[in-house]
């Protein structure tokens, strides 16, 4: 995996606005970052923790923000309650902020409720965006005024930290679903999502496909170098659906570049 590909794709990761989460948003965007950042990447983090550590390094590196702290554990009796994200500092305003950021993807089922934001869910339907808005709002954000939170960072007057939610999202459609999206969401779309027989109905010779790792997911199909025809990849979507997994698929069709999931319900 490239590194410096890995960053650059967090970096122009789409935020959700406040709007939708009814929190606010903290961008990326609001860095101010003097020198394109390229740093070694830890090779066991999953895609959620690989994330927060390019983001982490992202603050440091920033001119206008430092980290003061990052996943602090926070611990009563000896067992772990919860984990804060990031506490950082606008080092103009001298501001503090408890800052919690998620790398997510979510593909639209329209059959689930009228409401939009309910219909976001995770590629295998054991997540969901509102799920996601509710943790944050229960849990996540409620945790900075615990006891145990203020003995733990006794440094800081944590009534005086603002919150935000850093939300990175790629969102996925039905193939050829016609409805209109809001704006917030609408930018925010990069592909759709389709079961296997229509992947395999879609296919010509002019096609060709390359299955990203998760750790891959979000990146530039047109940086990757190694692509394969169908048969390269049947086999394996195959068993992806034999075990009710969704799996991302980049595709190249003469300079074009598609991404997509393959759903199994």
């Amino acid at each position: 995996m490239n590194s410096k590909h890995r960053i650059a794709s967090i970096l122009k990761a789409n935020t959700l606005a406040a709007e939708i989460t009814g929190l606010q948003t903290f961008h990326l965007s609001e860095l101010n970052l003097t020198t394109e950042l390229e740093f070694e990447l830890p090779t066991k983090l999953r895609l959620g923790h690989l994330a927060e550590k390019i983001v982490a390094e992202l603050i440091k590196s920033s001119t206008n923000y430092k980290v003061l702290y990052e996943n602090i554990q926070i611990r009563e009796n000896k067992n772990t309650i919860g984990e804060l994200d990031f506490i950082i500092e606008n080092i103009l305003t001298k501001q503090l902020i408890h800052l919690e950021l998620a790398y997510k993807f979510y593909l639209f089922d329209p059959t689930i409720a009228e409401e939009t934001m309910h219909n976001w869910i995770g590629p295998n339907r054991n997540d969901s965006l509102k799920e996601k808005l509710d943790k944050l709002k229960r849990k996540q954000f409620p945790l900075l005024y615990h006891n145990c939170t203020k003995s733990t960072l006794n440094d800081i007057e944590t009534d005086k930290v603002t919150q935000a939610l850093c939300l990175l999202v790629s969102l996925f459609i039905p193939y050829k679903y016609n409805e209109s999206f809001s704006p917030v969401y609408e930018k925010a779309i990069k592909g759709y999502y389709f079961n296997f027989e229509t992947f395999v109905s879609l296919d010509n010779s002019a096609k060709t496909y390359y299955v990203p790792t998760k750790k891959e997911w979000g990146m530039d199909p047109s940086e990757n170098e190694i692509w394969t025809d169908f048969a390269g990849v049947e086999n394996y979507i195959r068993i992806c659906m034999k075990e009710n997994q969704a799996p991302l698929c980049w595709q190249k069709h003469n300079d074009l570049y598609i991404t997509f999931f393959i759903v199994w319900w």
